[in-house]
Parts: C-alpha cells; sequence; structure tokens
C-alpha cells in the first residue's frame, strides 16, 4: 500500500498557498484492507475513505470506463493492480495531476503539470479522458478565473469540439450552477465570463449574456460599443469578490435585450425590462432566490443611483427601502454594482462624477440607517396615534423627516 497527496492541495502548495481541502490516493490497497486500519467507508460510487483521526479523503486509485451521456454514466475500476499514473491520467488538467509522496519528498509530475504551473498555463492531460465529461468545459473557465491561469490553445479547441458536438446539453443545472458560483467568488469573474464566451459555452449555458455582444451601445458612454464588452468591463472594475456582486453585474444589463428599435442606442427604459429575463435565467439555471431578487432589484434600480445627489429626501427613503430583501440590507451590494458600473463607463469630467457617486453611496447608507433604526415606537405620540391604515404612512413621513434632518449635517 502506498499513499499519495494529489489534486488541488499539491497544485496550491506549488503555487505558495495554503491548501483548503487535502485529498489523497492510495495504490496497491483493497477495501477491506483499509477498513481493517480504522478507514470509514463513504463513498458510493467508488470505494473513498475517511481517515479514522484526520477525516481527510483517501480515495483507492482507479481507473473509469463512459457508459453513457450523464455525468453520472461511469464504471469504475480499482483494484490493487492500478497504478499512480493510470489513476493521474484521468484527471482533468496537468496542474492537478501532480502526485507528492510524503516518504520520499518528492513530487511525481507525469504530464508536466508543474511547468504549466510555472507558465500559469490550464491544458488537459488526456483528450480521451477529458471528453467524457463534458463539466470540465466549465471548469476550465473556473480556474482561469481562480487561478488567473490561461487556457492552452489545444484544450481551447477540444473544448469548442465538445461544444459544437452539443456534449453540454447533458449537464444538470446544479453542475452547472455550481461551476458559476465557484468562479463568481473570485474577483477574475469576468475572464471566466470573457473565455466561455471565446469556447462557445456561453452561448449554450447563458444565451442571453451571450447575446448581449450584439447589442449596440452609445460611444459616447460605452467606447466598446456593444453591451456584453461593457458587462465584461463592470465585471473587471469590481472591487468586491462577491458571488451576488458578480451576479448582478452580469445580469445589470440583460434588459437591454428587448430594447425596442427606436430607442436603440440609448436604452430607454431597459431596466423595467429586466425582470422577466431575469427569472427566466435564474430558473433555468436553479440559482438560490436571494440571487435572483437581488439581481432584479440591481438591474431595476442601478440607473437611479446617479441621480441619488440631486434626490428628494422622500425619493430617497423610497429607494433606500428598496434595498432590503427577505429581512436583509444589500445597499453595499448594490452600491458596489453601481459603482462598478460606472467605472466601466466613459465621462467627460470622471473625477467629477466619481465624486458624485461617493457622495450618492453615502446618502443612500445614511437613508438605510434612518429606515433601520426608526421605528413606529419612535413616532412622537406613538401610543395615541390610530393604527390604521395610514399608520404605515406615517412612519415613512416621520423617517424621511429625520432623514432630512441628517442630511442637512452632511458637508
Amino acid at each position: 500500500m502506498k499513499i499519495y497527496q494529489v489534486g488541488g492541495a499539491v497544485r496550491d502548495k506549488l503555487l505558495g498557498k495554503a491548501p483548503n481541502d487535502c485529498d489523497y490516493v492510495v495504490v496497491g490497497a483493497t477495501p477491506e484492507e483499509m477498513l481493517k486500519q480504522g478507514f470509514t467507508e463513504v463513498g458510493k460510487g467508488f470505494p473513498v475513505f475517511l481517515h479514522p483521526i484526520t477525516k481527510e479523503e483517501y480515495a483507492l486509485a482507479r481507473k473509469e470506463i463512459k457508459t453513457g451521456d450523464k455525468h453520472t454514466d461511469f464504471t469504475f475500476v480499482f483494484d490493487k493492480g492500478i497504478t499512480l499514473k493510470e489513476d493521474l491520467e484521468r484527471r482533468d488538467f496537468t496542474c492537478n495531476a501532480i502526485a507528492y509522496d510524503f516518504e520520499n519528498g518528492e513530487y511525481i509530475d507525469y504530464f508536466g503539470g508543474r511547468e504549466d504551473i510555472r507558465n500559469k498555463i490550464l491544458r488537459h492531460v488526456n483528450a480521451e479522458h477529458f471528453v467524457e465529461d463534458p463539466l470540465r468545459v466549465l471548469r476550465l473557465c473556473r480556474f482561469a478565473a481562480q487561478l488567473d491561469f490561461e487556457a492552452a490553445p489545444e484544450t481551447i479547441e477540444l473544448c469548442r469540439q465538445m461544444v459544437g458536438r452539443g456534449m453540454l446539453e447533458h449537464l444538470t443545472a446544479e453542475r452547472v450552477w455550481g461551476e458559476f458560483l465557484k468562479a463568481m467568488k473570485t474577483r477574475a469573474f469576468y475572464k471566466f465570463v470573457a473565455l466561455a464566451r471565446q469556447i462557445g459555452v456561453l452561448k449554450v449555458v447563458l444565451p442571453e449574456i451571450d447575446a448581449l455582444w450584439s447589442v449596440p451601445e452609445r460611444t459616447e458612454y460605452h467606447p466598446e460599443g456593444n453591451t456584453g464588452e461593457h458587462v465584461l468591463n463592470a465585471l473587471k472594475a469590481s472591487a468586491k469578490d462577491s458571488a451576488l456582486v458578480m451576479f448582478a453585474l452580469l445580469l445589470h444589463d440583460v434588459g437591454k435585450l428587448l430594447t425596442p428599435k427606436e430607442e436603440l442606442p440609448s436604452h430607454k427604459g431597459h431596466e423595467s425590462n429586466s425582470r422577466p429575463l431575469i427569472y427566466k435565467i435564474c430558473n433555468r439555471l436553479r440559482t438560490p432566490n436571494r440571487f435572483r431578487d437581488f439581481a432584479v432589484m440591481a438591474a431595476e434600480q442601478h440607473m437611479r443611483f446617479h441621480h441619488i445627489p440631486e434626490m428628494r429626501p422622500g425619493s430617497l427613503h423610497d429607494l433606500a427601502e428598496k434595498m432590503t430583501i427577505g429581512h436583509i440590507c444589500y445597499v453595499d451590494e448594490y452600491t458596489e454594482v453601481c459603482l462598478a458600473d460606472f467605472a466601466s463607463t466613459s465621462s467627460s469630467d470622471k473625477k467629477q462624477e466619481s465624486e458624485k457617486m461617493l457622495l450618492a453611496a453615502e446618502k443612500l447608507r445614511l437613508a438605510c440607517r434612518v429606515i433601520a433604526e426608526i421605528k413606529a415606537s419612535d413616532i412622537p405620540n406613538f401610543a395615541s396615534l390610530p393604527k390604521d391604515e395610514r399608520f404605515k404612512e406615517r412612519l415613512r413621513e416621520y423617517r424621511i423627516r429625520i432623514l432630512q434632518e441628517n442630511l442637512q449635517k452632511l458637508p
């Protein structure tokens, strides 16, 4: 029996990063031998065992045989004769196909993974095995964002062929969303989107976003000339590695797909067109409701952010109320979406506009604090006021009065 550390932990160690999860492969062992040593079997499709003390995962070396189109359609071969090289050869990218031998303190690299890590390249290990799991096309895009690597030309071409053969049509919504979610937790999510479009997979999983590259924009505000590039630049401009923010930025201008021809390229009123498209996308991807609801709110309200400095207290109060979704205030996330959107546009006086945006953020956060802090019981003569249908409006009027007083204190 021989144990090696494998996968992302080895890759991260070579990158100088602290690994999140450590996985191990066991060569030359049987399930019975693992159980005798105190390991607990947890794998259903193939033998995976938990270490009796560390609870880390140890998998028997295996080979996989594809039996159908679904991601679960595999037969696994695992016996004491499976070699470490055979196990590593079924992995996706060379950077993930390196093993570490603890006994000798050596890296075992059959496929040039360390060289690709030094050059920041994502390259498939074995084309025959790679195409057996179409999710690897999205994993390529995700690792490009997470690791800030570039995809090898031959791997891009292989992925294009997989897309062209319709192989991604068999992916479940849960697996697709899982890759999106992991990628959106990085600041380089734009690399995921750009590579997905280059390969052609964006047109398969998010055709609405892919179509934005054919939507014209006014070049005085968007010199790139189309909505798709604007969205990509907005994703680049975001300063937060927040999946919620990235998803909202990805969809914030999707309503422009429904702009009438007479309104092109100004896209007047595109915000109100976004809701049905976002619902359609989220239903297809089966996203959590909070992602859908925040994306809808940000898309419908992002143009109002620019007008906050001139807003009357009542309008500012009403906008601030929309920041709360399901008892959670998303003012910081909404502000980040709007600032990233602004940063990706052109302006004759960028410095002045930037100061205006910062003032807008300050005023909106102030309004949200007032709403959060002022309760109904704070209204003067609360006990004697009739609790009728006008009571909610009285609370709004009182909050607006307090907000106006606080706004006057701002420099």
